[in-house]
């Protein structure tokens, strides 16, 4: 009975909306998103407002050593040209880190019942959407500029012609997993939390969450760098004029591994 009674408190993917220009706005995940925008333009600013050739703050520090990691990581998938995609990976990971951990903030004023005030906005499927999206075209978009008109849609028929169809619906499904990713697991916490402030006792659910947070906090974290990894990844893919494997292989090859031989 009380499995029952859960399922009529909880609901799943509702939120306060407005209409504008005859589209409907979710209010919640429109103002959560602009917060962590705000949050994420004061870091930027606030660090480059203490920035210093001497001794790094704690703000400077957590940002260099972002940027150092995303810089290696770009280095080794595509080379010394993975350098130019720093800030977007920087941006990416930053951003959706704020995103995923809005959900921290207790927010509502009845938990379990009421909406919440600031929620992940990753937690709604938009988001994701309008980023995965952007990350697609941007890629598609640089191919186009590294290959030219020619090597963009010759690529699709590697290494057969008759893989272009398979090859096509790859590219058109990369949006919608690089989405779903990020969404599925971000939406799961939030679920986890409304399961929790419905099926438990009033004075267990202080406890849960505590035990709960750390875990989503987490997880936040891998599903930002998850999606920061594969949006650096597939803008190696799409400027390399190699094979997708030849690239991997040869950027997971140690240079003290290769060998010279001379006859």
């Amino acid at each position: 009975m009380r499995t029952l009674y859960a399922a009529k408190q909880i609901s799943v993917g509702l939120h306060p909306t407005m209409h504008v220009l005859g589209f409907v706005v979710d209010t919640d995940i429109v103002t959560s998103s602009l917060v962590a925008m705000a949050i994420f333009l004061y870091l930027g600013f606030r660090m480059r407002a203490k920035v210093t050739d001497g001794v790094p703050g704690k703000l400077q520090l957590i940002w260099e050593i972002l940027v150092e990691i995303v810089e290696d990581l770009a280095v080794s998938v595509m080379g010394s040209r993975g350098r130019r995609f720093v800030p977007i990976g920087v941006t990416l990971f930053l951003y959706i880190l704020i995103c995923n951990w809005m959900s921290f903030i207790p927010s509502s004023l009845q938990p379990g019942i009421s909406f919440d005030i600031l929620p992940a906005p990753t937690g709604d499927i938009n988001l994701p959407l309008a980023m995965a999206l952007l990350v697609i075209v941007w890629v598609h978009a640089e191919s186009f500029r590294a290959r030219g008109f020619r090597g963009y849609f010759k690529h699709y028929r590697d290494p057969y012609l008759a893989l272009a169809p398979i090859n096509v619906i790859e590219e058109i499904t990369k949006p919608v997993t690089l989405t779903f990713r990020l969404f599925g697991n971000v939406f799961s916490g939030v679920i986890m939390i409304a399961v929790m402030t419905t099926l438990l006792p009033i004075y267990a659910v202080p406890v849960a969450e505590l035990i709960w947070k750390p875990f989503e906090l987490f997880i936040g974290l891998i599903q930002a760098y998850i999606f920061m990894l594969l949006a650096v990844m597939y803008f190696g893919f799409a400027t390399s004029h190699e094979d997708k494997e030849e690239l991997v292989i040869e950027n997971l090859v140690p240079d003290d591994l290769v060998v010279e031989t001379s006859h």
